[in-house]
């Protein structure tokens, strides 16, 4: 049997999205829809995919996906994300701690900030409502 992890992701992995394909060659499953503590912040880089940072003492729930990764697997998924996105323990809503997708705090300058649409999934509807 596997070693498997939870893993959290919060952008161009989720269901459906461009990079998802990366989690399911590796043998990923997914688990459950969640979201974040309220410590987090969200950007959008260069329109492609987000960077979430954790912010403690502001910023909000972000909306994420959780998923069963192989340990295995974890590191191609990690080497097949965007520059500037990392693996890093993520609070959960009920403070439960996971691995998940960080982005680094390079990549967020001069990024437009989407914190307040509460996940990339929302942020994509909005940006593409005519």
């Amino acid at each position: 049997m596997k070693q498997t992890t939870l893993f959290a992701v919060n952008g161009t992995l989720m269901r459906g999205l461009e990079l998802n394909p990366n989690l399911l060659k590796v043998g990923a499953a997914f688990v459950r829809v969640d979201a974040t503590d309220e410590c987090y912040r969200l950007w959008s880089i260069d329109n492609r995919h987000p960077a979430m940072l954790r912010t403690p003492g502001q910023g909000t729930r972000i909306d994420l996906e959780l998923w069963e990764v192989p340990f295995d697997g974890l590191a191609q998924v990690l080497l097949d994300e965007p520059p500037g996105l990392s693996v890093g323990k993520v609070v959960l809503k009920d403070k439960t701690v996971v691995l998940g997708v960080l982005g680094e705090s390079w990549l967020c300058e001069g990024q437009r900030e989407i914190t307040e649409y509460g996940g990339w999934r929302a942020y994509l509807q909005k940006r593409d409502r005519p």
